[in-house]
């Protein structure tokens, strides 16, 4: 039985992820910073809600000596919390702004990922899986032809390039493990429905937006991958996206 934990998986892509593996067999650990609506959510698709704010160190060492006591192991940890913060000019944004957003995106994974590596190290196939975004890759922001060139997130895609880093960081350090980060794409939920400030509304349907069962996918298939899978990659579904 695989053990799996998925962090801010209470709606939408983190929600779905967690279906799709808990359909698959694995015992999943639902994160969820307000418990009762993690068990909410949790019940129907068969999976175990854990109270887990990712900001919080209390929050998170507490979850991890819950998962310790009840499975004794880890065997996938999905880094999926995340959030968009505002969406101005470059010039609009402030320090404050990209610690808001870093402190969930960035450092949360950063914790997480440090709370829990001591279970993950006792399985015998060991994963983990950052949720990134192409909004991070610098090639394609400076593409004046992609999507990610029209939208200004100045603090959201700079800790999207910053969790990519800190996945190669991890993969590196840790060879035995499988550690990749993924872009789910474009998906139905409120992101898709920001425009750009001081410019046009952007049609994001013109990108091809997909169904949160469409974009859990790559997280799904880079979650289920074996000890001869790839590590310290950035993936998207149609192969490895680009840095």
């Amino acid at each position: 039985m695989t053990t799996t934990l998925i962090t801010g998986a209470t709606r939408g892509l983190g929600l779905e992820t967690a279906r799709q593996l808990a359909g698959a067999g694995h015992t999943v650990y639902l994160g969820a910073r307000d418990l009762k609506q993690g068990q909410e959510a949790a019940k129907p698709i068969g999976a175990h809600a854990i109270q887990l704010d990712v900001t919080d160190e209390e929050s998170v060492q507490a979850a991890a000596k819950h998962v310790r006591a009840e499975a004794g192991t880890l065997d996938v940890l999905i880094n999926n919390a995340g959030i968009s913060g505002a969406w101005k000019l470059a010039g609009e944004y402030t320090a404050a702004d990209m610690e808001t957003v870093y402190a969930t995106n960035v450092f949360g994974i950063v914790r997480v990922t440090h709370a829990f590596l001591p279970l993950l190290d006792t399985s015998s196939n060991p994963v983990i899986v950052n949720v990134s975004s192409t909004g991070g890759s610098l090639a394609r922001n400076t593409d004046p032809t992609s999507m990610e060139s029209k939208v200004p997130m100045l603090t959201y895609a700079s800790s999207k390039s910053a969790v990519n880093m800190v996945t190669v960081q991890y993969a590196v350090a840790y060879p035995n493990m499988r550690i990749n980060a993924v872009n789910p794409g474009l998906t139905a939920t409120d992101f898709t429905k920001i425009t750009s400030p001081g410019a046009t509304p952007i049609d994001f349907n013109e990108y091809g937006i997909q169904s949160a069962e469409d974009a859990a996918k790559i997280i799904v298939r880079l979650a289920t991958t074996g000890p001869d899978g790839p590590t310290a990659g950035f993936f998207e579904a149609a192969g490895p996206a680009p840095w």
